[in-house]
């Protein structure tokens, strides 16, 4: 789908709309694509490497640091697009209580540091495969916190996708069980990967709350969302002295702070072609490009960290991707059939 109505040209007003050709519409999609999937690869490759791999001085001391890093960058580029946007083009957007951002920002913190942690407890594979299920968090939220409901066959999907995962995550414990101590970790990680995607869940329904309430710009929403997880992280940092205990690895470890700079630029590259994507093409084209993403990272986590994967797990891991390219297929031709 284009661009929504009013975002594709200049001033509408002023004559007829510009028309955008096909090439040029194929090239930005290709460019979003190429954007998403280079920035999130990546993004996915060094957060498995910060997170497991051991540098000259031991492994990375600070979980919220991470956290904290990524957030500095991008608060930087929300700025300076705000900037641009309101000074340059001349395009004040609508404002909202700032107090508004904090709510999601907090759970956005959890739901990093908990994205970031887990990784020492469960493989990576086990990870993404898990981050899939997000649909369901997502209509428990929505029901019990919105009043909403949702059709038969987003339940049954729902199903699907939770089989998937208990086939994936049973088929990985009964492979490692024998070698001693990690049944337990495993445990707590898929403990820490449910409060990631509850957390997860909450900021995305807030922030659809702010959008739709106060019609802030992407921009806005980046910038404020940040704002909250910068001062948070940091006070944190300072108050338990991880701050100066990461500077310190890092001036170390130049491969570890090499690391932690590629993490926060592929993070801020990431939101914006997340932005711009959604504008141009739709979540529907968005969502695609995500979960093909998924299946990207969780693949060269294999190749590169050696991560072998069972029948179960393969199969397992066929019913999520399946279920979730079906969901996508079903919205794209409803959607369809609407503008018909």
């Amino acid at each position: 789908r284009g661009a929504p109505r009013g975002a594709r040209g200049g001033a509408l007003g002023a004559g007829e709309p510009e028309v955008e050709t096909f090439q040029a519409k194929a090239i930005k999609l290709a460019c979003c694509f190429v954007g998403l999937q280079g920035s999130y690869v990546t993004w996915g490759f060094i957060q498995e490497k910060v997170m497991t791999q051991r540098y000259a001085t031991g492994m990375f001391p600070s979980t919220v640091f991470l956290v904290c890093a990524n957030r500095t960058l991008a608060l930087v580029v929300a700025g300076l697009l705000s900037l641009y946007k309101s000074r340059v083009l001349r395009q004040n957007a609508p404002k909202a209580p700032f107090y508004q951002f904090s709510p999601c920002s907090l759970s956005n913190i959890v739901s990093s540091w908990a994205q970031y942690e887990c990784l020492k407890y469960v493989s990576f594979p086990t990870q993404t495969l898990f981050k899939s299920s997000k649909v369901i968090p997502v209509m428990l939220v929505g029901k019990f916190f919105h009043k909403k409901s949702y059709p038969w066959i987003e339940y049954v999907e729902a199903v699907g996708i939770t089989l998937g995962v208990a086939l994936f995550m049973v088929t990985e414990k009964a492979k490692k069980a024998p070698t001693g101590g990690v049944e337990g970790d495993s445990v707590l990680g898929v403990l820490i990967l449910c409060v990631y995607v509850f957390c997860d869940s909450f900021t995305s329904q807030w922030q659809d709350r702010v959008y739709k309430t106060y019609h802030v710009d992407q921009y806005a929403m980046m910038f404020g969302v940040n704002f909250f997880s910068l001062l948070f992280t940091a006070c944190s940092l300072l108050w338990t002295g991880e701050m100066g205990l990461s500077l310190a690895f890092l001036a170390a470890n130049l491969a570890a702070l090499a690391n932690v700079l590629t993490l926060s630029l592929t993070s801020a590259t990431g939101q914006l072609f997340i932005f711009y994507t959604i504008k141009k093409f739709g979540p529907i084209v968005f969502t695609i490009m995500m979960t093909t993403r998924q299946m990207l990272s969780l693949t060269v986590s294999c190749v590169v960290f050696g991560h072998a994967l069972g029948s179960g797990a393969v199969a397992g891991t066929a019913v999520v991707f399946g279920v979730l390219f079906y969901r996508t297929k079903r919205k794209y031709d409803a959607a369809t059939r609407a503008t018909s």
